[in-house]
């Protein structure tokens, strides 16, 4: 009894052993390759799993989570010559267990080394400039060529970023000196266009103002000329009544014309510059005749007017 009792236990905790040894849990995120005599056979994924005690055993514990991964910092020389640091930080996703396990050795490290590879291979080809200005471009690229690269690998590559790119110190000073020339060109420029554009408003004000002045101008001119040919009507009218009246023998209108060319010369001789004070004899009453003929003269012209209107 004592031997079998022994052995009954004996075989109760090898199986025990056999059912902790068959039994897996797999965490989330991860999932574990199997191995029987040293050969894949399946994936086990996320929750509790059996396999073949003894036979079966597991062979790789990959993380099937997105993963992060520093790009140390390397020196690169660009198309022009110029030497430049550079480091970065690539972002990837193990897709496809097997493959991930089995394909390649070492995962991480071969995709450091693809990376760091390729970013020699894309920068290099590129100008100073464009590598400052075109990062977007530069990322994309490194994109497409590393992730067509590990898709063997069961790996997708989310994203490959470039931190920071370091050009020696003379560069950079050079660089500086060349943004505040252009910055000052630029101010250069538009100071000059500004002044143009105040010179262009300034020539056309006086463009408008001297058109405005001619139009006045012409328009005095025809005020003055219309003036001047209503006074020679009237003139003219005063004159063909006077000239009438002189033919009919009328007296008063031979003391209109000459109380008319009378009070003119005094006007002039008022008016001249280099008179001071004149004296001279007037005989009043003979203007006042004059003036009292022009008044005859107006009313036979009313009563003249009057006699037709009847």
């Amino acid at each position: 009894m004592t031997g079998l009792s022994i052995f009954v236990t004996a075989l109760l905790l090898f199986a025990i052993i056999l059912v902790f040894m068959s039994v897996k849990s797999i965490p989330q995120g991860m999932e574990y390759t199997v191995e029987r005599f040293g050969r894949y056979t399946t994936t086990l994924r996320p929750g509790l799993n059996l396999i073949m005690p003894i036979i079966d055993r597991i062979g790789n514990r990959l993380n099937m989570m997105e993963q992060v991964q520093d790009v140390p910092s390397q020196e690169i020389i660009t198309k022009d010559n110029a030497m430049v640091t550079v480091d970065g930080v690539v972002f990837f996703q193990i897709m496809d267990a097997p493959k991930a396990a089995y394909e390649v050795n070492n995962l991480d490290l071969a995709i450091l080394n693809l990376v760091m590879t390729n970013i020699r291979t894309v920068m290099g080809s590129m100008d100073l400039d464009e590598l400052l200005s075109k990062r977007d471009d530069i990322n994309a690229r490194l994109l497409n060529v590393v992730d067509e690269a590990t898709s063997p690998w069961g790996i997708k590559v989310t994203r490959i970023e470039i931190k920071d790119i370091a050009p020696p110190r003379d560069l950079v000073d050079a660089m500086a000196r060349q943004m505040k020339a252009e910055r000052e060109k630029r101010a250069s420029i538009l100071e000059a266009e500004g002044l143009r554009q105040a010179e262009i408003l300034r020539a056309e004000g006086e463009k408008k103002s001297a058109i405005l002045e001619a139009e006045g101008r012409r328009e005095s001119a025809f005020k003055d000329a219309e003036a001047r040919e209503r006074l020679a009507e009237a003139e003219a009218r005063a004159t063909a009544m006077v000239s009438e009246a002189i033919a009919k023998g009328d007296i008063q209108a031979v003391n209109y014309f000459v109380a008319q060319k009378y009070v003119e010369s005094l006007k002039e001789i008022a008016s001249a510059d280099n008179s001071k004070m004149i004296f001279m004899p007037l005989e009043a009453s003979s203007v006042i005749g004059a003036l009292g003929g022009i008044t005859e003269l107006a009313k036979e012209a009313m009563a003249k007017k009057a006699d037709k209107d009847a």
